[in-house]
This record gives structure tokens, sequence and C-alpha cells, in this order.
């Protein structure tokens, strides 16, 4: 990789590691930014060692900008986080949520934050704390998919979390409905051709930095009406209550 390179990092917080649904969307999405240049490294939040924040605050203080924990993997991979153009986060939706191992990470990286002093909420969309050395033009994209019906709502929780951290109008959201029903559906036509518009979604943002409304709205879109996810849904806890009998 030379260092004119652009270069993006996938951080998967999914504990299923590659067997995480999300990341077949994660993984269209990649190959869009790949055919707009990208060189891209994946890390599986689950395989990493990481010792939950203290929360002892060392790092806006006594050792600012820097954390006291250094028998792990955090200062590794928050070089590789610092130096991509474009940070994506890959996780499924648990629990209204992003996964137990996502969490921890997430603490971690409060030495990236600006100290607190006392500030009010700001009211302009603005990051709580803001970053402490932005990286000149870096994005952060979050993909996530949840086995809800639709992408609104369920998330609320979550870009709240993100708007806090980020700020309102600094990261890119693609929320994604009913993912794992259409994989384990094993009908590769239907799945490829529902997966086709993340890999140009990832090639609009390689070229433009942002996605259009009229892509966030269609990358929104589930692969099934509500009546027909129901049947589906229906049917597979009907499968697992019968396995369970067996």
């Amino acid at each position: 990789m030379t260092s004119s390179s652009k270069r993006a990092i996938v951080l998967n917080g999914s504990p299923r590691r590659n067997n995480s649904s999300t990341l077949h969307v994660t993984n269209a999405f990649v190959r869009g930014l790949e055919d707009g240049g990208y060189e891209v490294k994946y890390y599986n939040i689950a395989d990493l060692k990481i010792t939950p924040c203290l929360g002892c605050l060392s790092c806006w203080a006594k050792t600012e900008g820097k954390c006291v924990i250094h028998n792990d993997d955090i200062d590794n991979i928050k070089k590789e986080i610092e130096e991509s153009d474009i940070v994506i986060e890959s996780f499924p939706l648990y629990f209204f949520g992003m996964p137990g191992i996502m969490k921890v990470f997430t603490d971690r990286m409060m030495p990236m934050m600006s100290t607190y002093c006392g500030q009010e909420v700001p009211s302009d969309g603005s990051p709580f704390h803001g970053i402490r050395t932005p990286k000149e033009g870096q994005k952060l994209v979050i993909i996530s998919s949840c086995a809800y019906t639709e992408a609104y709502f369920v998330y609320d929780s979550l870009t709240t979390q993100y708007d806090c951290i980020c700020g309102k109008n600094n990261y890119t959201s693609i929320y994604v409905p009913q993912i794992k029903t259409l994989i384990d559906l094993h009908n590769e036509n239907k799945l490829n051709k529902f997966l086709n518009k993340y890999k140009e979604a990832g090639l609009e943002f390689a070229n433009n930095g942002f996605l259009s409304e009229e892509t966030k709205s269609l990358l929104k879109k589930p692969p099934f009406s509500v009546g027909a996810y129901k049947t589906f849904l229906a049917m597979h806890w009907e499968e697992e209550k019968n396995e369970n009998k067996n």
C-alpha cells in the first residue's frame, strides 16, 4: 500500500465474526469503495483483546488523550483508525443498541474525545465533546442490520449516541431491516440483486464522500412487504420450536 492510497477500515462488531448477516451488506458497500480506488482492511472486534474502560477519566487530564490501559489491542487499532480516510463500523442491532463487544470497544475510544469542561448539550447538532485531533476529510460510516420490519424508530437510541459522539451530520448511517431472513432463504439471485444497491452506494460514497438523500432512502427499503415478512417470521419461529422438540 502506498502512502497516497485511499484507505478504509472495517470494524466488524458482530460476535458472529465473519458469519455476520450485516457483513453481507458491508462487503457489498466495500466492493463499491474498492471500485472507487480504496484499499480496505477488516478487523473483527471479537478477535481483539479489549479491556473494558475503567471510567477513571485519566485520558481527559492526567494522561490527556491517552488511555492508562496498554496491555491490549486498543493502541494498535486506534492508530489504524487515525490513519484511515473512511472508518466503517459494521454490526447488528441487539436489543435496540450495538452488541456488547462493540460497546466495550466504543467506550475505549474515549481518549479520542476532547475533555468535557461542563459545556451544555449543543442545540445545533454539533458533537457533545468534539474529536481531540480530527483527521481532515475522514468519514465515518455506520452499517447495521436488524430483524425488524423497518429500520425506522428502532435505531433512535443508537442514533442519539452517535449524534452525541460525532455530531448529527458528521457520519453516515446505513440501517438495513430484514437482511437475515433474505439470507436464510438461500435465493442467491434475490440476495445479490438486493445487495447491488449497497455496492452502488459504496461507489457513490467513494466518488462523492457522501450519499444523496435519494440513495439513503433506497438503502432503507426492506426486501419484503410487511405481510410477506410476517409470514416468513411465523415459519421461522415454528421451525425453531419444532427443532427444539426433536
